[in-house]
């Protein structure tokens, strides 16, 4: 399998988009006959990402790589960054708006169902700056 990179721009705030970069990258996986459990990691960990980058962030950018061995992911965004990443990493912790919550949202599980789903995660975040986030599936 070759080397494979795709770009993808998040919309902030618009949640019927929200999830097209998950889709279309779990897609890629299937045809390139990446294994079953490995799309799934992939698939489950960018979602959140991209929905995180849509309700907190107004929007980002991702950047995957694909190797035969492995996916990368780096989410980036100029958001208003997380001042204690401590404690967004919590299950059930969120500071998602009601409205949001309203529409099934912000429920305070995307970054640790990110970091469950990834083999490797790292997150780095400056507040007024924005967010990078770093994720790796292993395909075995």
């Amino acid at each position: 399998m070759p080397n494979i990179h795709m770009h993808y721009v998040v919309p902030g705030d618009d949640f019927t988009r929200a999830g097209e970069a998950s889709a279309d990258l779990k897609a890629r996986l299937k045809k390139l006959g990446m294994p079953s459990d490995a799309v799934r990691k992939v698939a489950i960990a960018l979602y959140e990402g991209e929905i995180n980058l849509a309700i907190h962030a107004g929007g980002g950018e991702i950047e995957v790589q694909v190797f035969p061995d492995k996916v990368e992911m780096t989410l980036t965004d100029t958001g208003p960054g997380i001042p204690d990443i401590d404690l967004a990493m919590r299950a059930g912790w969120s500071t998602a708006p009601d409205e949001v919550r309203s529409l099934g949202f912000g429920a305070g599980m995307g970054l640790p169902n990110m970091k469950n789903y990834a083999d490797d995660f790292e997150i780095e975040s400056e507040v007024g700056v924005g967010t990078r986030v770093f994720m790796r599936v292993n395909v075995a």
